[in-house]
């Protein structure tokens, strides 16, 4: 497989992996009447007094565009509650209910269990091997792509 293309098995193992382990929590995740956008607001809210929709934009997964209607639907069942912002009229800060409370301590807990039975056999240095693989590939994927390599055979005038 010439180089250009060898990536491509690399990028879809990742893909299936990322896509396999949101089937295997998903399924628990709907179970308990939650979409994946919907646990991960609840999950990234809970143990926490409530953030902006900035903060949540950026701890979470989810796109700036679909969280207000993942919002709204988490309003709608109790879940969430907004409160306009008193710094800024047009922000509003987002926190669980009482209800949001107790769903999240219920579902948290059986999610990261079902996690960790998928990572039981990883090692500190598997975790370590792993995230440092994944940071530098982020990383250059943020940056836009690799670096561009100096053609040091060329002398300098």
């Amino acid at each position: 497989m010439p180089m250009g293309e060898r990536y491509l098995k690399s990028i879809r193992l990742l893909a299936e992996c990322i896509q396999g382990f949101e089937r295997l929590s998903g399924e628990h995740v709907r179970r308990c009447g939650l979409t994946h956008a919907q646990f991960d607001i609840i999950a990234t809210l809970g143990n926490t007094a409530g953030m902006t929709y900035k903060e949540l934009g950026d701890k979470t997964l989810i796109t700036k565009g679909t969280l207000t209607g993942v919002i709204d639907r988490l309003e709608h069942k109790g879940l969430v509650e907004r409160e306009r912002s008193v710094d800024d009229k047009r922000s509003y800060f987002i926190r669980l209910t009482a209800t949001g409370e107790q769903t999240f301590r219920e579902v948290f807990p059986q999610v990261i269990a079902m996690g960790s039975q998928v990572f039981a056999h990883y090692s500190e240095d598997d975790f370590a091997a792993l995230e440092h693989t994944l940071a530098g590939l982020k990383q250059v994927i943020s940056a836009g792509g690799p670096p561009p390599i100096l053609d040091t055979t060329k002398e300098i005038i």
